[in-house]
């Protein structure tokens, strides 16, 4: 058995992913007694070396959500909404936070045709396109929540990493949120769906070519926001302070925005 779980070591110290180290954690939890066989103590700093699971250093880069993530706008692009559909007679809804919330994370398009499904392709596209102005003309003068310890926090990181942001948000948004509240100087780009029309992984790939970024991790607060991170292949820290739910999977949780500091 020693001969079997010295193989393992040797595989995982070799490839050292957070799934491997994490199952191997829990493997040795239940074998402790190897711990005082000589053959195995030969290899106690390859196992110390697997055993650390701090996400420090391991990273050269951070890209973030925007909603969710770095700041809450909800309250006022429902307000903007609900201004944008008084425009048009053939609606009468109530946009509320709540609705807001529940499409946060979706790409622009997508979020559209799920709040509004009856409505015809031409009336869709004529609801969002005034949504859109709305939301960036109420934004620019009332902003979004930033989350607490923001600004401290980032600047902490940038002295450590290189910093982004990818958001499936329309064009304009990301740099609303820069532009109001002086972040300009924290963020070296950003990608959003409104650039391309492209989906949030293709976007983070951008950001990891365009940038050559060698070990990039994802911040994020919903499932949609795992799966990119999974699909461009980066590693994926879960924003539970956020809008959404990611059960498993994630390299690591953040409670706060300013728990960063102590994760990474």
């Amino acid at each position: 058995m020693t001969k079997a779980l010295l193989r393992i070591l040797m595989f995982c110290d070799n490839h050292r992913d957070f799934q491997n180290r994490s199952c191997l954690a829990y493997f040795l939890s239940k074998c402790n007694n190897l711990l005082y066989n000589s053959y195995f103590k030969k290899y106690s700093l390859i196992f110390a070396a697997i055993m650390d699971t701090s996400l420090k250093n391991k990273f050269d880069s951070i890209i973030f959500d925007l909603d969710g993530t770095l700041w809450d706008s909800t309250a006022n692009v429902a307000l903007a909404w609900q201004n944008a559909i008084a425009k048009v007679d053939y609606l009468n809804e109530e946009m509320t936070v709540e609705r807001v919330r529940s499409i946060t994370g979706m790409t622009y398009d997508s979020i559209f045709d799920k709040l509004f499904p009856t409505l015809t392709i031409d009336q869709r596209k004529e609801v969002q396109k005034l949504c859109a102005i709305s939301e960036l003309e109420i934004l620019h003068t009332k902003g979004g929540e930033l989350y607490p310890q923001l600004e401290e926090t980032l600047k902490y990181l940038g002295t450590k990493y290189k910093l982004y942001i990818v958001s499936n948000c329309q064009n304009g948004y990301i740099e609303v949120f820069l532009d109001l509240n002086n972040m300009h100087p924290y963020f070296l780009a950003h990608q959003c769906f409104g650039t391309k029309g492209n989906p949030k992984a293709d976007n983070i790939k951008d950001i990891v070519n365009d940038h050559e970024l060698k070990a990039a991790v994802y911040v994020g607060d919903t499932m949609g926001d795992y799966n990119a991170a999974t699909q461009a292949g980066v590693p994926f820290i879960f924003a539970s302070y956020g809008f959404g739910v990611v059960p498993d999977g994630m390299a690591a949780t953040a409670d706060s925005f300013s728990s960063l500091v102590e994760l990474l």
